[in-house]
């Protein structure tokens, strides 16, 4: 066999000259005749109920067309909206235009459709609304001792439930010859991709509809439309090939594309409905999280103790959670361990997965306690982590499937030169700035779930491939055509990989580091299946040189099914269709986890940050100058793409750490920030000397694939890096994100 494998290979995104040409069509671009355009009306007030919206003055308007609220809004399945959304949290979820009541500020309280996007917007800056306000609470500091558990659910299958207590932690901490301990505050944050949330609903006639939507998953859509307003799922149909960046936003349907939908049936007209920058805001966040940790260990710090509390905001309808509190017994064994993980309900949205949900969050109470734990025995950051391995994931008494993290340690360590690092701080210097080493480890959970592919040899001999997967910008498209390809030797030439489209076979939400392994698994086994057809196939054959050959003697190359030990005898992809009279041979296939098989094993990606920060002793200003992260993650399908992944995270860490916040006004209970100008994110003068490590790592049992997934692990590390580095450079310890440069003058 002579084709070189894809996989493995730093191929450039197929689709990358679409978009940095501005080709690839988005949600809210495609040109459809007879277009309506809706603009949201947002509520002004926290909590009560809606008395009058005048909405009579504003529909004399010429080119005003219709205006929605939930007086007029036609009747609908409502199905139990839960079982719709593959991502929704246990309870009640947000029905747009349901009743009066007002839940939380911001809420979409009407839709405005025109001729034009102008006009409706227009027309809803005049819509005069009366309101009856009620007592409200949106504090969640205020509010720390109505914490509870949550309630668990369907979609908290993925979210376990923090391990079960372990020894007498409290005994431990007492007699702990070394101890650390902190309380840690995070800010909410918002997703604010840079493609604004649109909807473009065709009406097909007899409650019949094409949707292109914003989403990071075409199928949740399909299944949301359908059961909200009662259609069949044959009729509806969500195209999404396109994203401009996702990070959690698109898991759930978003209001949007309800609104565009119910104007679009009632209206029997095309509707577009796209938020603006500061509707981005009036849906789904980070959560804003306290957290409490306390750490004991003996003289040669063996942790002994290990406590873990954290109080998270959630919405009063639903129970939105995260898995916060799990990952410190599986990085550190402790034989004495208490994780705790309580909700505040509060007037606000439901919070929404964004990047490292709960990983990004947890990992920096537990890094920073780590590092604080590492002055107070007087060993090394790193050499303190390295005598705590866990060679198995002590919370559950299982076994890695993999585990390189010692690498990750040494290989990152030696890239970034920490044996430079003057363990006391303040000691190092460049000029007026205080220069500060930092690390921190990073672990996020390898999740594999069901999902669907086919697999077609066109009639011209070429192979496609279909799901109805996403591609939320990270590669996905590229990535599934090396795998495709490599399952028949072809060159990404001859492969098609077709996605983004709701008719095609069932593929999941793309989030959670799972698509990659998910849909890849399926794809590989719609090859494996397609390849067995086509052998048989090539038996029939008159005079076949295959005819008496098992499927193992066979290979598949640059277009032909050959024998191996015989590489004349050949038989071309053209022939086996003549012999199929002339029609394309397929398979559809499901990709089904060996759940037996992987209940015995924890399976988990991890990396180590390095980072180096400078800053300004006499005005505060932080300028993380150098960062490595050195990830474990199985079998890397394709660096270039994957490299990217890590960078991007690395940028989001600079984000989370050092700017990203959204401000609340409890007074109002309202967002102040709803605009990029006060939401602050890095720009390119943030951004430095970032270097990214991948560690080999064979696992045989995560998947066919061997590959973990790398969406979030680049966002986990990196933040409590940056908090430590700043920690070594000035000797104080901030234990709120972000860090904001008033805290260190």
């Amino acid at each position: 066999m002579s084709t070189q494998p894809l996989i493995g290979q730093p191929i450039s995104r197929l689709e990358g000259h679409l978009k940095v040409t501005g080709t690839a069509k988005y949600a809210g671009e495609y040109n459809v005749p007879d277009l309506l355009y809706g603009y949201v009306v947002n509520s002004t007030i926290t909590k009560g109920k809606i008395i009058k919206i005048d909405t009579a003055s504003v529909k004399q308007i010429p080119g005003i067309v219709e205006i929605f609220t939930h007086e007029n809004r036609p009747s609908l399945a409502w199905f139990d909206m839960q079982y719709s959304d593959m991502d929704a949290p246990p309870g009640s979820p947000f029905r747009p235009l349901h009743k009066p009541d007002v839940k939380y500020n911001g809420q979409p309280i009407a839709l405005i459709v025109a001729e034009t996007f102008e006009l409706a917007r227009y027309a809803a800056s005049i819509l005069s609304i009366e309101y009856e306000e009620e007592n409200f609470d949106t504090d969640l500091h205020k509010n720390l001792d109505n914490a509870r558990p949550p309630h668990t659910g369907i979609a908290t299958m993925l979210k376990p439930l923090p391990p079960k207590d372990k020894g007498d932690v409290d005994k431990a901490l007492e007699i702990a010859e070394a101890k650390a301990s902190g309380y840690f505050i995070h800010g909410t944050e918002h997703h604010n991709p840079l493609e604004l949330f649109a909807t473009t609903t065709v009406y097909n006639g007899k409650g019949k509809v094409t949707i292109y939507d914003k989403t990071q998953g075409t199928v949740n859509c399909q299944l949301y439309v359908g059961n909200v307003f009662g259609l069949h799922f044959k009729d509806v149909r969500v195209i999404s090939p396109y994203v401009g960046g996702g990070f959690g936003s698109g898991l759930r349907p978003q209001y949007q594309l309800f609104l565009s939908v119910m104007a679009a049936l009632e209206l029997k007209r095309n509707v577009r409905v796209t938020l603006d920058r500061s509707q981005m805001f009036t849906f789904g966040h980070r959560p804003p999280t306290i957290q409490k940790t306390n750490f004991g260990a003996d003289k040669n710090g063996k942790i002994t103790a290990m406590y873990h509390e954290a109080i998270a905001e959630t919405s009063q309808n639903e129970d939105y959670t995260e898995v916060v509190v799990n990952w410190a017994p599986m990085l550190y064994p402790s034989p004495n361990s208490k994780m705790v993980y309580n909700l505040v309900p509060l007037d606000v949205f439901s919070p929404l997965d964004m990047r490292a949900p709960g990983g990004s969050t947890g990992s920096h109470a537990i890094e920073s306690t780590m590092d604080e734990l590492s002055y107070a025995t007087g060993i090394d950051p790193l050499e303190l982590r390295l005598i705590n391995y866990a060679e198995r994931d002590e919370s559950v008494d299982r076994p890695y499937s993999s585990k390189e993290l010692r690498q990750c340690y040494l290989q990152g360590a030696e890239k970034f030169g920490w044996e430079k690092r003057n363990p006391a701080p303040r000691s190092m210097r460049n000029g007026n700035k205080l220069v500060g080493y930092g690390m921190a480890t990073g672990i996020w959970e390898s999740m594999i779930v069901p999902a669907r592919a086919e697999a077609i040899i066109t009639t011209a001999g070429k192979l496609v491939v279909k799901s109805a997967t996403s591609d939320i910008g990270t590669g996905t498209l590229t990535v599934m055509s090396q795998i495709a390809a490599d399952e028949f030797g072809l060159s990404l030439d001859d492969v098609t990989f077709e996605y983004g489209d709701s008719k095609m076979p069932f593929a999941p939400i793309q989030g959670g580091s799972f698509t990659v392994s998910t849909v890849g698994s399926a794809v590989k086994a719609a090859g494996k299946s397609l390849r067995k057809k086509l052998y048989k196939i090539a038996k029939e054959i008159p005079d076949s040189p295959f005819k008496n050959v098992e499927l193992e003697d066979v290979f598949f190359e640059d277009g032909f099914i050959k024998l191996l030990n015989d590489f004349s005898k050949a038989i071309s992809l053209k022939e086996l269709i003549a012999q199929n009279k002339g029609k394309a041979i397929r398979t559809k296939n499901t990709n089904v986890p060996n759940l037996f098989k992987l209940k015995k094993h924890s399976r988990a990606a991890h990396s180590a940050a390095f980072v180096e920060v400078e800053v300004d002793e006499e005005l505060g200003i932080v300028n993380v100058t150098r960062a490595v992260t050195a990830v474990a993650a199985g079998k890397i399908i394709n660096p270039k793409t994957a490299r990217s992944q890590i960078l991007g995270g690395m940028v989001w860490s600079i984000s989370k750490a050092l700017r990203e916040e959204t401000i609340s006004d409890h007074n109002f209970g309202k967002y102040m920030n709803q605009n990029l100008s006060e939401y602050h994110i890095p720009v390119h003068a943030d951004i430095h000397d970032l270097d990214v490590i991948f560690v080999d790592e064979h696992d045989e049992i995560v998947n066919e694939l061997g590959s973990k997934g790398l969406g979030e692990i680049g966002l986990v590390g990196m933040p409590p890096a940056i908090a430590n580095a700043i920690f070594h450079a000035t000797g104080k310890r901030i234990n709120q994100f972000p860090i904001h440069f008033d805290s260190l003058l």
